[in-house]
């Protein structure tokens, strides 16, 4: 598996309007700044991530993006899908499709491609936005840490 920048930089900037979640509306322009990334690269990944309902947009000249939910409620997996899809290693086990394989009953790698999607799926569901800005803050205080995952 591995992530586009579509992945890395919408996740990017869904953890920036974490870190300023109960300011107001952001602009794109100001989260471009902050995290290094094109604005129009932006305005398209926000596009995708508005119509999973995970940011809510602002008109006006004080309009922007906000989260649609607390940051404690948004996973990583949810952002990541929205602008990735699924991380199925194989179409038999991704649910979001309805292929279907005819050696399915019997299929014995189907198994661990079943196992490697859920997987990836618990790690990706149990970090929040909330976990990111927290980590965030100790690499920031610089203490030495370690993050383990069970």
């Amino acid at each position: 598996m591995k992530l586009s920048t579509k992945g890395e930089y919408g996740l990017r900037a869904m953890y920036d309007l974490a870190e300023l979640h109960g300011s107001g509306p952001i602009s794109l322009k100001s989260v471009a700044e902050r995290q290094d990334i094109s604005e129009p690269y932006l305005e398209q990944l926000f596009a995708l991530l508005k119509k999973s309902g995970l940011v809510k947009s602002v008109r006006g000249a004080q309009g922007g993006y906000t989260l649609s939910r607390e940051p404690k409620e948004i996973t990583v997996g949810e952002v990541l899908r929205a602008l990735e899809g699924s991380f199925a290693p194989m179409d038999c086990v991704d649910t979001s499709t309805i292929e279907s394989c005819k050696r399915a009953e019997y299929c014995v790698t189907r198994q661990i491609w079943h196992k490697v999607k859920v997987a990836v799926d618990g790690v990706l569901d149990g970090i929040t936005l909330e976990d990111m800005k927290e980590e965030a803050s100790k690499i920031r205080s610089g203490k030495d840490y370690y993050m383990y995952y069970i």
